[in-house]
């Protein structure tokens, strides 16, 4: 594009030169008054202007109100892309409560934990999202907890009606819930009490080592200043448009996207659901600039490409991360799409979203080695950090001591962007935010002499699929409660599609007969799709490799992964290219 760069990076320090010490919904406010006109939330059939968000917003936060809501409550929001969503996030932020996240491809009994671990007490959903029929497993939930009389019940439930199958009557219909309301003179002095950037805007929960995921807590200054600093280092322009599938309910498309485009008066191209064909043609029709991806949605709008002709004219970068895309990747998407900016990162939900990117205009090789260096940050940054939002550095795994400039080791990460702590999970928490505030990643690494990180592999045993965290304890304590099964175990295996996919080693009961369909149902029936392992193979006890104190050797088993996926390769020529859930022949 014509504008630098550095151009485009002194456009917002000139605007920004004193950080705005405000909440989300002030912000918004603001950027209302600022872009009113101008687009915000663009969905395939409908577009909405900043002041369309800003009013939608409000409309929410008085009905939100009305049913008593009140600030710090938890409002869980089982919603997909749409944008009732950002209208509803918004209109808790606005109101001083605390927006909890759900991923849409979770199952019941996940729903039930997260539910009652975030003390959520009213819920809005979609009826059927993600593949999931969430109104049904609500129903269950919900009169699950009041046979038991459990403390941790829902109020009130409203839900989005999506199918033909009809609603319980414990669900209040989408509608009514607008049919209470306050004042605007009641909304505005709620408003003006909860303009406190430092209290809790998000509960978001991600997968952990233990099995149980974990809710993070994130503040609004921590979502606003994370959401600016990647303006900056991505330099967005005015009234940039970026594409994306990414869920909001993950802090990647919350922060990378939603937040930082705000800034400069850009707007979301907001897909419901990936498919390659239709993302393209929203691409095009909507003349996006960028692209939000993580890489099997890079591969698969790639090879789309081949199929159909396209006018991207208007695009000029992309950002994917998540995990790591080969230089091939990277080298196919410059050329299909002619773009000269890419973008890769690293960071957590832990710490709002990526903290370093790579520099736009890096080559292939970077890209796919390294994983960034720190965004810019001032004025975001703070004095005590040398006006960075965070600090860097690596430590031994072991025994938590700083390493030289230069050694691998365990990346850890302080600021004003890290969080406090997880839900009501004390012990969990001071595992990884020590003290002194560095937060332990689990992830191995170096900082390499231009202050980019080469990531090496994780300490932990935590895998990704297309981007979504998989713990796989908890993948192996679903397929122990098979009534066939003495012990499982799982690990992380290289995928042509996904990057990453689960590989389960089994041991059955003596005596008892399973098949692979039979454990690959039972999965499906009980965990969301991104986390029903790919592979499955059945062993004995004595050849699960162990340690002297009788420990499984994780590593062990994934060298033991590859070299069975590498054996397969040579005698079927290759695995199928598809993630495909037959495993019939696995």
């Amino acid at each position: 594009m014509a504008v630098s760069v550095e151009q485009r990076r002194k456009s917002l320090f000139e605007e920004y030169r004193v950080w705005p010490i405000e909440s989300i919904g002030h912000h918004f406010k603001t950027m209302a008054e600022k872009y009113r006109t101008q687009p915000f939330i663009i969905t395939e059939t409908q577009s909405y202007t900043y002041q369309d968000v800003w009013d939608e917003g409000r409309k929410y936060a008085k009905s939100l109100l009305a049913q008593g809501i009140k600030p710090e409550d938890h409002v869980a929001v089982l919603i997909s892309n749409r944008p009732e969503s950002v209208f509803l996030m918004l209109g808790i932020w606005m109101v001083g409560a605390v927006c909890v996240p759900v991923n849409t491809m979770l199952r019941e009994q996940e729903l039930l934990y997260l539910l009652k671990q975030s003390d959520t007490r009213w819920l809005f959903l979609e009826q059927f999202a993600g593949g999931v029929m969430h109104a049904d497993s609500v129903s269950n939930i919900y009169k699950e907890l009041a046979a038991n009389k459990d403390s941790h019940s829902l109020k009130k439930i409203f839900c989005i009606k999506n199918t033909d199958n009809p609603l319980d009557n414990l669900f209040q219909p989408w509608e009514t819930f607008f049919e209470l309301s306050v004042s605007d003179d009641i909304l505005d002095e709620a408003l003006a009490k909860t303009n406190d950037p430092h209290i809790l805007a998000d509960i978001m929960y991600t997968s952990g080592s233990t099995g149980f995921p974990k809710g993070v807590t994130i503040t609004h200054d921590m979502i606003l200043r994370s959401g600016y600093s990647t303006a900056i280092s991505r330099a967005y322009e005015d009234g940039r448009r970026i594409y994306t599938a990414l869920p909001l309910y993950h802090i990647f498309a919350l922060a990378e996207g939603l937040m930082a485009v705000s800034f400069v008066g850009g707007a979301l191209i907001l897909d419901n659901q990936f498919k390659p064909l239709s993302a393209l043609e929203m691409i095009e029709k909507h003349r996006a600039n960028d692209i939000l991806c993580v890489p099997s949605m890079l591969v698969s709008l790639i090879n789309q490409t081949e199929l159909k002709p396209f006018n991207f004219d208007a695009l000029h970068s992309i950002m994917c991360a998540a995990t790591a895309a080969p230089i091939s990747v990277w080298e196919r998407a410059k050329k299909v799409f002619n773009i000269k900016e890419i973008c890769t990162g690293y960071g957590s939900t832990e710490v709002t979203g990526a903290v370093v990117h790579t520099e736009q205009g890096d080559a292939v090789e970077t890209v796919s080695t390294r994983v960034g260096r720190l965004k810019p940050s001032n004025p975001s940054g703070v004095p005590e950090l040398g006006f960075a939002n965070i600090h860097i550095k690596t430590v031994d795994p072991d025994t938590g001591e700083d390493l030289p400039e230069g050694s691998v080791g365990e990346i850890t990460i302080k600021g004003n962007l890290v969080t406090k702590g997880y839900y009501k999970m004390p012990e969990e928490t001071s595992a990884v935010v020590k003290n002194d505030g560095w937060f332990r990643t689990g992830d191995l690494g170096r900082i390499d002499e231009h202050g980019y990180i080469e990531l090496l592999g994780r300490s932990k045993e935590m895998y990704k699929v297309s981007g979504e965290n998989v713990a796989p304890k908890e993948i192996e304590d679903v397929i122990s409660k098979h009534e066939s099964v003495n012990q499982a175990y799982v690990v992380g295996v290289k995928d042509a599609v996904t990057f990453e996919t689960g590989a389960a080693f089994v041991e059955l009961r003596p005596g008892a007969a399973c098949t692979r369909r039979e454990l690959l149902t039972f999965c499906q029936n009980h965990l969301a799709r991104f986390k029903v392992p790919r592979y499955i193979w059945f062993i004995t006890a004595d050849e699960l490799p162990i340690t002297g104190n009788g420990k499984i050797q994780k590593f062990a088993l994934a060298e033991i992964a590859e070299h069975k996926l590498a054996q397969m390769r040579r005698s079927r020529g290759n695995l199928p290219e598809e993630n495909s859930n037959d495993q019939s022949a696995i």
